[in-house]
């Protein structure tokens, strides 16, 4: 792993590859559910659990951190929108919300976007740790 700054001028050029082969850039507009000036929401194509929504940024951008503050704020307020949909929808009261940035924390989508992931008594067998279960054997301190 190497400690040099990224080249700027390929940094763009890898974002606009992304961009122009994004799913979340391309064919979501009859999937979407709540909106706003800066974000959507849609859900999940592959849930682990019913309901399990995405909040995208509307601009194609990778990481959480490049968001602008008020893409941030966009975001988080579509993630309340969801979270009342969802608790009168799918009658959930508990939720997980992640984002995965980088490859290394899962990240398999190059464009930011957040997991809201409705929460079911018995969904597994021993909730504690909640999003501490990402590393195995950390749930539990």
């Amino acid at each position: 792993m190497s400690n040099r700054p990224v080249n700027l001028k390929l940094k763009i050029i890898m974002i606009e590859l992304a961009a122009n082969e994004c799913p979340f850039c391309h064919n979501v507009a009859n999937r979407i559910i709540e909106v706003n000036e800066h974000a959507f929401s849609i859900l999940d194509a592959f849930p682990v659990s019913s309901g399990h929504t995405l909040i995208v940024s509307r601009r194609h951008v990778c990481s959480y951190f490049d968001l602008e503050e008020k893409e941030i704020m966009a975001m988080f307020n579509l993630v309340h929108q969801a979270k009342n949909r969802l608790v009168k929808s799918h009658n959930s009261n508990a939720f997980n919300i992640g984002i995965n940035i980088g490859s290394s924390a899962g990240q398999t989508i190059p464009h930011v976007h957040i997991h809201l992931i409705p929460r079911y008594p018995g969904d597994v067998d021993n909730p504690i740790g909640g999003v501490r279960n990402v590393i195995p054997g950390k749930a539990i301190y």
